[in-house]
């Protein structure tokens, strides 16, 4: 019976190791005390500024802790039955000012990914290949692609989704080709609203009136889940966001689908040549 666990234990680690990455899915999980697995180059900053902080606030809670059992040993009232009277103490003033400040100019500038670094590195990128828009409403999202034939859809919560992606599913998915920069304009028509994608580092508000921009680069094929994130009224917990990432070919065919779509015609050669067999 062990050696048939073991079997089977073994076997679905290779078949999740073989597993072709368009399977590829990144959605919250029970019990998650991590982040999603990096799926693009802004998100793997992200968890290298966070692995740095760790160990630096470690090390200070660790400090401050021995502090505390020393003060506690070394000053307790059966030791010092007549208090001290010092009021300063210029060496420990000057340390406890300027060691704090030599900690935070690390985390701004110092190696490997500082603050500043990552601030900037995530605001925008001016060489993006395309743009998608997306619009918050109450409550759902819709979605514009200007540099492909102005393509426009609506995505609402998916109440037929599976019990796994029960509030995380749209009717329409967004697609974007993999390997591909694309930057995000995000804006609303009503509330603030806040599109969030925890496996891209992306966490930008929607606000009325304003156009808001970052951007972001799928390194693998996969569906990604994400949500509203900026309380907006009674429904803010059903308009999730999923974002597919294909290949370019498959994101060709798609564009070229809808733009027949919007035009009522059908579907234009490139798309009927991929669907259709060899």
């Amino acid at each position: 019976m062990v050696l048939a666990r073991l079997g089977a234990f073994w076997a679905t680690l290779a078949a999740l190791a073989l597993a072709p990455a368009a399977a590829f899915a990144d959605k919250p999980k029970e019990w998650e005390w991590n982040f999603q697995e990096p799926a693009t180059p802004v998100m793997e900053a992200v968890v290298q500024l966070h692995d740095k902080l760790l160990w630096i606030i470690i090390i200070i809670s660790v400090f401050v802790l021995g502090l505390l059992l020393y003060v506690m040993v070394r000053f307790n009232e059966k030791r010092n039955p007549t208090p001290s009277r010092t009021t300063h103490n210029t060496t420990l003033e000057v340390l406890w000012t300027v060691v704090p400040v030599l900690v935070l100019l690390f985390i701004a500038f110092g190696p490997p990914m500082s603050s500043f670094r990552l601030l900037y590195f995530a605001d925008r990128a001016p060489d993006a290949a395309m743009t998608v828009k997306a619009i918050g409403h109450q409550w759902y999202w819709s979605y514009e692609y200007p540099d492909n034939g102005g393509i426009k859809l609506d995505a609402n919560l998916n109440d037929k989704a599976p019990p796994e992606l029960r509030l995380l599913d749209t009717d329409n998915h967004i697609l974007v080709p993999v390997n591909t920069k694309v930057r995000l304009l995000t804006t609303a028509e009503d509330v603030i609203h806040s599109w969030a994608m925890p496996s891209f580092g992306v966490k930008l508000d929607a606000v009325p009136g304003r156009i808001n921009e970052t951007w972001f680069q799928v390194l693998r094929e996969g569906t990604y889940y994400g949500q509203c994130s900026e309380l907006c009224g009674n429904n803010h917990g059903f308009m999730p966001i999923v974002v597919e990432a294909v290949s370019k070919d498959k994101f060709d065919v798609w564009v070229q689908e809808k733009k027949a779509a919007m035009n009522g015609g059908a579907p234009a050669t490139a798309v009927a040549a991929v669907a259709s067999p060899n």
